[in-house]
């Protein structure tokens, strides 16, 4: 019986590709909003989707670029449409940005690989612009090379107020907006599979918890960054922590706050959609899986609603993920239906919840690169089967209508061609 469900949901998954490809992948058109959804050519556009930061790091190197183009793929073959990835790469070991202004254009070549493969397997793309962490540079890179030019600076919070450090980061905005592809000749704020950019990856400021301070650096940045490029949508790269603007939904938050405000901050009209993160097992300390996927319905369900009836946008749950470095398979697996579950129930009720991109996807040969939360489908296949599933809910999101059916009716027969599944 698994056999035989394996089969079908890899029978499935050919015709579910068959559509996308004679659609979505290669078109030429920006994936949009229309109030609290996405569409892409006039439809319906939910995604199922994945994290692969390290995406810029392997197609930088010739020899390692074979990994890139594994990973989309396999992408494909599973499914999924949209993937998050880093867009920067501060100072240290093999950086983008070596120092304000100046580049790695082997760096800066191995992110054009990344958009030309993600185009061509009809995956679209997620930059995000820094990291607020010290990972790949983050904010502190930013500090640090302001006081190595003299400025005195508090501390990391500072990267959101000092107007040295913001024209430093306005400028690597500029430098991604405007490069041009070396693989396809193409801007990159004029290449449809880039699907959205992301200002910082999981913004804080626990120097001012009102959440004031990151509201004036989004707005501002939101309003640069749209000022060069209409054509993309924009993101924050929000946990999705609730703050002053409705103090009652601090209830939902996971016993602290962090200085973001999840309604005003995307309520900000350069912001084109909602983004939520959630690490139970690292937000809740001590908690059993029951709790974690109570905190997870939770989580999304409460973002959804306030997503659709407060800020009247999209929600995207950019990041979520379990450690199987301290839990079992199986315990990963119901993690993923309870965010797949919660996201699916809300889209087909109308709601604003529109995808879910789990950290993260790794190909074989990636050891040294694990962190505990990563899908390698070739060593996870009950993990792997989990995606296919909702892969295939989402699809029948996107194609459901009458007209639709008659082109399922074709691919269908087109699938078959390639071979019946078989017990």
């Amino acid at each position: 019986m698994a056999k035989l469900q394996r089969a079908f949901c890899s029978f499935s998954l050919v015709l579910l590709l068959l559509l996308q490809h004679g659609t979505a992948g290669g078109s030429a058109n920006f994936v949009r909003t229309r109030g609290t959804h996405f569409e892409l050519n006039g439809r319906p556009f939910y995604s199922n989707g994945f994290n692969a930061y390290w995406l810029m790091y392997m197609g930088s190197d010739p020899s390692t670029r074979d990994k890139v183009t594994a990973a989309f793929q396999q992408a494909a073959a599973h499914g999924l449409t949209v993937v998050r990835t880093w867009g920067f790469s501060d100072g240290g070991y093999k950086p983008l940005q070596i120092s304000p202004g100046y580049y790695n254009e082997d760096m800066f070549k191995g992110l054009d690989f990344v958009v030309s493969e993600a185009s061509k397997y009809g995956v679209h793309l997620i930059l995000s612009f820094v990291n607020y962490y010290n990972d790949f540079g983050g904010r502190k890179q930013y500090i640090q090379w302001s006081r190595d030019q003299g400025q005195w600076l508090n501390d990391e919070d500072d990267f959101y107020r000092s107007n040295l450090v913001k024209g430093w980061y306005k400028n690597h905005i500029k430098a991604v907006l405007t490069r041009t592809n070396t693989f396809t000749g193409v801007a990159y704020k004029d290449d449809p599979a880039i699907f959205a950019w992301e200002l910082i990856n999981e913004p804080r400021c626990q120097s001012d918890m009102s959440g004031l301070t990151l509201q004036n650096w989004i707005s501002e940045m939101a309003g640069y960054v749209k000022s060069i490029d209409s054509n993309h949508m924009l993101e924050i790269g929000l946990e999705g922590f609730y703050g002053e603007t409705m103090p009652d939904r601090k209830q939902f938050n996971p016993g602290y706050q962090i200085g973001t405000d999840f309604i005003s901050n995307n309520q900000i009209p350069q912001i084109d959609f909602a983004t939520i993160h959630m690490y139970p097992d690292q937000w809740i300390q001590g908690s059993d899986d029951n709790a974690q996927l109570a905190f997870i319905q939770s989580w999304i369900t409460s973002h959804a609603n306030d997503a659709g009836g407060v800020i009247g946008k999209p929600l995207l749950v950019a990041e979520f993920g379990k450690n199987t470095k301290t839990a079992a398979a199986w315990q990963r697996d119901n993690l993923y239906w309870a965010v797949y579950n919660s996201v699916y129930n809300s889209a087909k009720a109308g709601g604003a919840a529109a995808g879910a991109l789990f950290w993260q996807l790794m190909v074989d040969g990636m050891d040294n690169w694990r962190d505990g939360y990563e899908v390698v489908f070739s060593q996870s296949p009950s993990t792997a089967d989990v995606i296919d599933q909702q892969s295939l809910r989402i699809f029948g999101l996107n194609y459901a209508t009458a007209a639709d059916h008659t082109k399922v009716a074709v691919a269908t027969a087109a699938a078959r061609k390639l071979g019946k599944p078989s017990n």
